[in-house]
């Protein structure tokens, strides 16, 4: 015979750790180009407003560049950027974590980079992602910096998303 579960037996108390679905989902962006070094990405940051996106929980927090998470567990930390360049350079977008709310490491290293052309509007994008072990919410903080940046721009935009930063809460702290 085949056993059935009844209406209401299974509840999250009941689950083993780390199960439950998703209890975080933001999505930030860069609304405007950014044509120098930064350390961190400070300015021009929105959370996406797009119809179709929608966060779950309470949601990420940056002050001065530094993003904070609202609540513990192991996070997905993810960022894409596009660049533009009208000569050769690289572009490079770091992902640093502090656990003890000073000290930075670098945690991935994405780089874009065009060849030299005359012509305008040469592009390229990178992408990183790591995962963040948010045991503390007043310690463990990520942020983005940018560097190389000789000429050309990292591409930032109001209406969509062109350099984004993506944060999902995939379960409890490990």
């Amino acid at each position: 015979s085949t056993a059935k579960i009844v209406d209401g037996a299974v509840t999250s108390a009941k689950l083993a750790s780390g199960v439950g679905g998703i209890t975080g989902v933001d999505h930030w962006r860069l609304t405007a180009n950014l044509a120098s070094d930064a350390d961190p990405i400070s300015s021009n940051l929105e959370r996406v407003d797009d119809a179709s996106f929608g966060k779950i929980g309470t949601g990420m927090s940056v002050s001065s560049g530094i993003f904070s998470f609202p609540e513990t567990g192991l996070w997905q930390v993810s960022y894409s950027y596009n660049m533009q360049a009208n000569t050769a350079d690289n572009h490079v977008v770091n992902m640093m974590v502090t656990t003890d709310n000073s000290s930075y490491d670098d945690v991935y290293q994405a780089t874009a980079g065009v060849t030299g052309s005359a012509s305008a509007g040469n592009q390229a994008s990178a992408s990183g992602v790591a995962s963040v072990n948010v045991t503390n919410v007043s310690n463990v903080k990520v942020k983005f910096r940018v560097f190389s940046i000789s000429q050309g721009v990292i591409m930032g935009d109001t209406g969509f998303t062109l350099t984004g930063f993506y944060f999902l809460r995939i379960g409890d702290s490990v």
